[in-house]
């Protein structure tokens, strides 16, 4: 296999929201004045957005100075890569139903540290890829 059509295949966005919701580790691309940060956090893939709930501190400040964010999930086996990137507007939820209603997500953290602060990520883009794995060819 050569040709890059062989060995990467683009996702449509239901594809992309499988993976997604099969997921619950993925990496949050946030900036502020200049500098981007990149954090790794669980989060909630509802179908349509991404829910996710964190601490005060950078990451937060960051989302509230530009709201606009990355978010990225991959995986592989032996035979395959999948790459799924969201890019979108981050939302602190602030009100009591909100809150109430992100309580009720299946959204687990991976430490054991109080996280009282919801972000939704509404999306203006999914984009995917998957990608056969092998040896790279032998040059010319």
């Amino acid at each position: 296999m050569s040709d890059a059509e062989d060995v990467m295949i683009v996702l449509d966005e239901s594809e992309c929201w499988v993976l997604l919701r099969s997921h619950s580790l993925g990496r949050l691309a946030a900036s502020a004045a200049g500098v981007i940060d990149i954090f790794p956090l669980n989060y909630y893939a509802d179908g349509s957005t991404i829910l996710m709930r964190t601490t005060p501190g950078t990451k937060l400040v960051e989302m509230t100075i530009h709201s606009d964010v990355a978010f990225e999930i991959d995986d592989f086996t032996d035979e395959e890569a999948v790459s799924v990137v969201v890019k979108g507007t981050a939302e602190w939820l602030d009100t009591r139903s909100a809150i109430e209603e992100a309580d009720r997500a299946p959204l687990v953290s991976w430490l054991p540290t109080l996280k009282y602060v919801y972000v939704r990520i509404t999306p203006t883009s999914v984009t995917g890829r998957r990608f056969v794995r092998g040896p790279e060819p032998e040059r010319d």
